[in-house]
């Protein structure tokens, strides 16, 4: 089965360029490939997982994926999906981000002699002479098609509009494109369904610049079955950055997913075999929940490690119960078999103060947000006043109240904000 194939049956694929030729392409030859990341943070989220993975597939069939940072291009932006022109960065929120963004790719792709690429654009595009670039690259590209662009819209009907700097995106990116095609005989493009205008453009520009045939795949928008964003939840970002978003919190958006996702996450991300997951769409009721453990053990094994999915899973059960994972189960799955029981609480995050910096001391508000249940004061007033914080299961009833004595137990204290979310105080 060739990697076109394999990422046409995982749902990966919305749309590619010159299909017959590129499935050839792709049988014949170490194809050299890329996706292109946006250096804005310093960690990527839930919502970036479709592309890295694709890439990792790419490189379990042989092929070479690159990891295009646009330290470049992120001094402008690029416009996709945007309603609103986005804040300049310094090189060195650029720096540093950029070393964040490596350090996740790599949990997932292997940069190792060469197997796998992270370049900056940055490299070309801050070299570059204006009037050379449009006499040389400008002139290959249409005002009239660029503006009917998918990518172009949203921000020329918005109220601020297109601005001059975010119309060359595609003029650079299509350079992005012909540079690597040109050094590094990179021929294919990936990304999402709102880079379809700028991955065209580049292989429009190869074609005229360099004679060479260029491909393109994009893949669809990910959304939940519910219709939200792949990786938004009410707490904001999924990020990949484990002290941005803890691996037992991963764990938990996974293991958390809507019954109707449970075999497209499978099958998008995690490398189990196809034939197991598609076993899975016959189960109902606990047996599906026990899928959702897998799925959750293997996207939080796959991002953070198979030691914090295994601190996830039992934390996880220390929390809710007890759970048998059966043998016949996704037996690709490296997950520990058996019953899972409720004697590993040691898991739960948790967090060591002094006791009489906490009793009689300190307000619930404040411990909320010292412990990141809470983004800020107002947030845990507001989960105060709506009935979703507990102390030690009990509900809190008052936003000032402080931490008792009696709210003590064997010196730890366990909060939760909403259903899922726990973290335990160890007092010295």
């Amino acid at each position: 089965m060739s990697v076109l194939d394999i990422l046409k049956d995982r749902g990966f694929i919305d749309a590619t360029t010159h299909t017959q030729e590129l499935e050839e392409y792709l049988a014949n030859n170490r194809a050299t490939c890329y996706i292109g990341f946006d250096p804005t943070a310093s960690s990527l989220h839930v919502g970036s997982l479709v592309c890295i993975m694709a890439l990792a597939h790419m490189q379990r069939n042989g092929h070479r994926p690159v990891g295009l940072v646009g330290g470049g291009t992120g001094l402008i932006g690029d416009p996709s999906g945007k309603t609103e022109l986005r804040k300049v960065l310094t090189q060195e929120e650029i720096n540093e981000n950029k070393a964040g963004i490596r350090k996740q790719l790599e949990r997932f792709i292997d940069f190792s002699e060469d197997r796998a690429l992270m370049i900056d654009n940055a490299e070309w595009l801050t070299q570059l002479e204006y009037i050379p670039f449009l006499r040389d690259i400008g002139r290959h590209f249409s005002v009239n098609r660029m503006v009917k662009a998918e990518s172009y819209k949203a921000r020329m009907d918005s109220e601020d509009g297109l601005t001059f700097i975010e119309f060359n995106y595609m003029l650079l990116q299509a350079y992005d494109f012909m540079v690597l095609a040109k050094e590094k005989d990179c021929l294919l493009q990936m990304g999402g369904s709102d880079q379809w205008g700028n991955i065209v453009a580049g292989i429009d520009l190869i074609r005229r610049t360099l004679g060479k045939q260029a491909f393109g795949i994009t893949f669809p928008l990910i959304t939940t079955a519910s219709g939200i964003k792949m990786g938004k939840t009410h707490k904001g970002a999924v990020w990949l950055d484990p002290n941005r978003f803890s691996p037992y919190d991963y764990y938990q958006f996974w293991v958390n997913a809507d019954d109707a996702d449970v075999v497209r996450f499978l099958k998008l991300f995690t490398f189990l075999d196809l034939p197991e997951i598609e076993a899975v769409d016959k189960l109902q009721g606990a047996d599906l929940n026990k899928a959702k453990v897998v799925l959750a053990y293997e996207a939080t094994g796959i991002a953070h490690g198979r030691d914090e999915a295994v601190k996830a899973l039992k934390a996880s059960v220390a929390m809710f119960g007890s759970i048998e994972i059966p043998e016949e189960l996704l037996p690709g799955s490296s997950i520990p078999r058996g019953i899972h029981s409720a004697e590993d609480a040691d898991s739960v995050p948790s967090s060591s103060l002094i006791h009489g910096d906490v009793v009689d001391t300190l307000p619930v508000v404040d411990l909320f947000v010292q412990t990141q249940l809470c983004k800020s004061k107002s947030d845990a007033r507001r989960l105060i006043q709506q009935g979703g914080a507990y102390i030690n299961g009990d509900r809190v009833a008052e936003s000032g109240q402080l931490i008792r004595e009696n709210d003590v137990r064997d010196d730890e204290i366990l909060i939760r904000a909403g259903k899922k979310k726990y973290h335990k105080i160890i007092l010295a």
